[in-house]
């Protein structure tokens, strides 16, 4: 930022002064932001306010209804005002500037007064006055010049984004949520972009950007100004949504002051309320909340879900308390064709969605998705504590449905996270920061990415790997080992006999017998004591065959004339059964061996590699008696970053641990004797 800049945001800023005391400083931006935003629309348009005001007066008695098309081309802006007012003019009744500057207001043009209102802007003006402060703001923004001849609204743009960022500096707490740091912006932009500069200095070019969580907008600006520093005469429209309203108001207040449309900035949840439905872009970035829930709008997604690939969200659903993979799949849904020109998306996450959920899952199911239709060009990971309420570790995620023919098939993974310099003044979690240098480093790095990971002799070979895209799937397989059991009746079986739900019905059978030609009655006896006689005869006795078991329990029960049903011959076998290496192997009716639930183990095999020749190499040399249940088998994708980049290190030798050790007690001592003398 130049000098008249940073003089013009700390003439502004002078303002706080005024607000010390009676304002919080995290709170100096609900006063600031909205008085530039409304100064510089007075100074915008200063030159046909009375044009505009002569014809509104026109329309008016001609009883025109719809006037803001007229007016709008009148004052040569997206936006007017007819009150009788300016800016200056409020001065002039001290103690009327509450009601005036109300009045104001309200006769901005109505895209305009629902920017302010979203600042909850009449509230603070009410605070203002009733801590006899709303004149003094006026009066002091009435002295600052944001006309376009002095500030050019390129200028304005860089004076309002500094403002922002003091502003969420000084929340840190909530920083995080609306305010990406600005070098970790121009990093994402230029990655997303560079490939694509030659193509972006063609004369005559419009491009199109999107960002479905744009905060206060600091990622649109940063692509759309580097855009124009690729090409000064490109024309780029910035189209974004945001659901927290003050972050919302900043954002459509710097499309305003940048003479974009402002109306491109929708407001609500991308998710169930897409204010840019059916809508494609050549560009889109995002930082999205991380780990937020996606419980408030959960039955709108899973019934878009239910629509398969005619919606947004066909891939898969994500686990309810983390929505990252929403917005991605939401922005997938908003490509251009390829025959269309395609588009190119980048996005922040934190490790997470990398490789969170098993094979089948939703987060599985999506990666799955992006990978098999070759979107993913790279991932790239940052430093960690590079943002203001978090120091966890993010990636940047590059999509494209329109790779050159060299990366098709291929995916990049960049190890940026030593490309850091230390901050001198820490910010919240921020403590670190990616400099000039070492963004244009790392631009070219991943420009050059596939000579790079070719070339062992690069200094930065090491920092870049280059996969097939299919290397990040497995096959998810289930081992299987033979259910061996002996079989046995000791006191304890009998109790869990006496505890199954089949025995417990014998119980109700139990009632009385009438003695019809007496007339008296006679106690029956419990169905189950017949099952207890049978089965003390086998207490203490092992059998190693289901079959020889079966013979002496049918003997058994055969002396007492019972015959088992089939519930109480379950819980009977189930009771006596015992898990044993040495037993016998059971089987099912043809023959098959059945599984031991206890033995199931899972093992993840690399897509395209056979399962059985795994299971040969890898498995029966240790339990020569599995199999592999293919019916069981699921495909999963996750992309293990750390481990691709995990460099071993030795541990020390116990030689030199042992010296240390000595050294210190050696010190030890010597401190305790000079304490006891």
């Amino acid at each position: 930022m130049s000098t008249k800049h940073q003089e013009l945001v700390g003439f502004i800023w002078q303002v706080a002064d005024l607000l010390r005391g009676d304002y919080k400083q995290s709170e100096y931006g609900k006063v600031i932001l909205p008085f530039t935003v409304l100064r510089r629309l007075d100074c915008v348009l200063e030159p046909t306010k009375d044009a505009v005001l002569a014809r509104y007066e026109q329309l008016r008695a001609q009883g025109v209804q719809n006037v803001e098309r007229i007016l709008c081309r009148v004052a040569g802006h997206r936006f007017y005002n007819v009150s009788k007012f300016t800016f200056r003019g409020l001065l002039a009744d001290q103690d009327n500037v509450k009601r005036n500057l109300q009045v104001y207001i309200g006769g901005f043009s109505p895209g305009t007064v629902e920017v302010l209102e979203k600042y909850d802007f009449d509230n603070q003006i009410t605070r203002l006055d009733n801590a006899g402060l709303l004149y003094q703001v006026v009066a002091k923004f009435a002295e600052i010049d944001l006309h376009p001849k002095a500030v050019s609204n390129h200028q304005m743009g860089y004076v309002f984004e500094e403002l922002i960022r003091r502003f969420s500096e000084l929340s840190n707490e909530t920083a995080g949520e609306h305010f990406t740091p600005r070098e970790v912006i121009r990093l994402m932009v230029n990655l997303l972009l560079a490939p694509d500069r030659d193509a972006l200095a063609t004369p005559g070019i419009v491009r199109k950007i999107y960002d479905p969580a744009c905060g206060t907008g600091g990622m649109l600006t940063e692509a759309q100004e580097q855009i124009t520093r690729y090409n000064p005469h490109a024309t780029v429209e910035v189209y974004g949504q945001e659901l927290n309203p003050e972050s919302y108001a900043i954002c459509r207040s710097d499309m305003l002051i940048k003479g974009q449309d402002p109306a491109n900035i929708a407001f609500g949840n991308s998710f169930s309320q897409d204010g840019h439905k059916d809508a494609t872009f050549d560009y889109m970035l995002a930082n999205p909340p991380f780990g937020v829930e996606w419980k408030k709008v959960e039955q709108f997604i899973k019934d878009e879900a239910a629509r398969g690939h005619a919606g947004r969200f066909g891939a898969g659903l994500p686990r309810i308390n983390d929505g990252s993979l929403l917005f991605l799949q939401h922005m997938i849904s908003k490509m251009k064709r390829p025959e269309a020109g395609g588009t190119r998306l980048a996005i922040v996450f934190n490790g997470s969605p990398l490789f969170t959920g098993g094979a089948g899952s939703g987060e599985s199911e999506i990666r799955r998705w992006i990978l098999e239709n070759d979107w993913l060009e790279a991932i790239v990971a940052l430093p960690d504590q590079l943002f203001y309420n978090t120091g966890i570790s993010t990636y940047f995620w590059i999509l494209t449905n329109r790779k050159d023919p060299a990366h098709r098939g291929k995916v990049i993974l960049l190890d940026a996270r030593d490309h850091w310099a230390k901050m001198r003044k820490s910010l919240g979690e921020k403590r670190k920061q990616i400099t000039e240098e070492q963004i244009r480093e790392l631009t070219e790095l991943y420009v050059d990415a596939l000579k790079v990971a070719e070339d062992p002799a690069h200094p930065l070979h090491g920092k870049v790997k280059v996969f097939d895209r299919h290397a990040f799937g497995y096959q998810r397989i289930t081992v299987e080992r033979p259910l061996r059991l002996r079989f046995e009746v000791t006191e304890d079986t009998l109790a869990e006999i006496e505890a199954s739900k089949a025995f417990t019905a014998l119980a109700k059978q139990a009632g009385k017998k009438g003695a019809a030609d007496q007339g008296e009655l006679i106690a029956a006896e419990d169905p189950r004591e017949p099952y207890r006689r049978a089965l003390r005869r086998l207490v203490g006795r092992t059998w190693w065959t289901k079959a020889e078991f079966v013979k002496d329990l049918l003997a058994a029960l055969a002396t007492e004339r019972l015959v088992m049903s089939a519930p109480v011959e379950k819980a009977i076998m189930a009771a006596v059964s015992v898990p044993d290496p040495e037993g016998e192997i059971q089987t099912d009716k043809k023959g098959n061996p059945l599984p031991d639930p206890d033995l199931r183990d899972y093992e993840n095999v690399p897509l395209g590699e056979d399962v059985d020749e795994y299971l040969k190499r890898e498995v029966l040399p240790h339990v020569p008696d599995a199999w592999v249940d293919h019916s069981k088998t699921k495909i999963g994708y996750e992309i293990p970053f750390t481990r691709h980049f995990y460099v071993y290190k030795p541990p020390r030798p116990l030689e030199e641990i042992d010296a240390e050790i000595k050294q210190l007690e050696a010190e030890i001592q010597k401190l305790l004797g000079e304490v006891t003398g």
